[in-house]
C-alpha cells in the first residue's frame, strides 16, 4: 500500500514546496524512493530539487488549467508501492482540490489499496486567518477516508490568535478528530539558521547535498546539520508517516 502525501493550501509562499521537499529528504534517508510529483503551474519550486527527481506534471492548455490532465496524476500514482508526494501551487489549488473531492479520488485510492494523506500549512503573521481558514474548509469538504497532518509554520511570526494557540482555535477544536497529526516546524533565528536555510533552498538543494559542500563553513553545515535532524524529529514521531 502506498501513502499519496498531497500538500494543498490556498494561500501562496506558506512553505508547501520546502515541505514536500523535506518530506522526500526523510524518506530517502530511511531506504525508500518516494514518487515526487510537482503539479504546480507556475512556480514549480519542487520540481528545482534535481536530487529528488521529481517529476512535473503539466496541467496547463493555452494558459488555462485543464483538470482532466488531473487524471495522468491518478495514473502515475496507481502503481505506487511506497511513499507519493505531490506538491501543489496556490494557483491550482482550487482545481486539485475539486478534482479530488468531485472525483472520489480517496476513495478510489483507497479501492487500490493505497491511503490519500493530505498536508496543509498554518502560518503566523498575516497569513495566519486565510490558512487556518484553508486548512477548515479541506478538513470539512474532504471524505471521511482522507488523513489530515498539520504543518505550523511560525516563519512568519507566533502562531496565535487572541491569544489561542492553533490547538485552542475554534477551527481545530471542531476538527480535531480529523487531525491525524500536527508538526511543528521550529522557530529559526533569521540572521542564522533561518539565513542558511534560506540559502539552502534559493539553490533547490537538500540538507544532504549543502552539508557535503566543502566550501561551506564549519558553522553553516553545524546549523543546517541540528535544522535537518530538528525536522526529522518531528516527521519520525508522526507515526502515520
Amino acid at each position: 500500500m502506498a501513502k499519496i502525501h498531497i500538500i494543498l493550501q490556498g494561500k501562496g509562499g506558506v512553505g508547501k514546496s520546502f515541505i514536500a521537499a523535506t518530506l522526500a529528504q526523510y524518506f530517502f534517508q530511511e531506504g525508500k524512493i518516494p514518487l515526487c510529483i510537482d503539479t504546480d503551474p507556475v512556480n514549480s519550486t519542487f520540481y528545482g530539487f534535481k536530487a529528488l527527481n521529481v517529476q512535473r506534471l503539466e496541467i496547463l492548455e493555452d494558459n488555462e488549467i485543464n483538470s482532466r490532465n488531473f487524471d495522468t496524476l491518478i495514473e502515475m500514482i496507481a502503481t505506487a508501492t511506497d511513499h507519493v508526494i505531490v506538491d501543489n501551487g496556490a494557483s491550482s489549488f482550487v482545481p486539485l482540490s475539486h478534482y479530488i473531492i468531485s472525483n472520489q479520488v480517496a476513495g478510489l485510492l483507497k479501492e487500490m489499496g493505497h491511503e490519500l494523506i493530505v498536508h496543509t500549512v498554518i502560518t503566523g503573521g498575516q497569513g495566519l486567518v486565510d490558512t487556518v481558514s484553508g486548512f477548515a474548509q479541506l478538513i470539512t469538504q474532504f471524505p471521511q477516508e482522507t488523513k489530515f497532518v498539520v504543518w505550523l509554520n511560525p516563519y512568519w511570526g507566533p502562531i496565535e490568535h487572541d491569544g489561542k494557540s492553533f490547538e485552542q482555535m475554534k477551527a481545530y477544536k471542531d476538527n480535531k478528530e480529523r487531525v491525524s497529526a500536527i508538526v511543528e516546524i521550529p522557530a529559526l533565528k533569521q540572521e542564522t539558521y533561518g539565513l542558511d536555510l534560506r540559502n539552502m533552498l534559493q539553490e533547490r538543494l537538500t540538507f544532504d547535498e549543502t552539508l557535503a559542500n566543502p566550501n561551506l563553513s564549519i558553522m553553516n553545515r553545524q546549523r543546517l546539520k541540528i535544522v535537518k535532524d530538528q525536522f526529522y524529529h518531528q516527521i519520525k514521531t508522526t507515526e502515520m508517516l
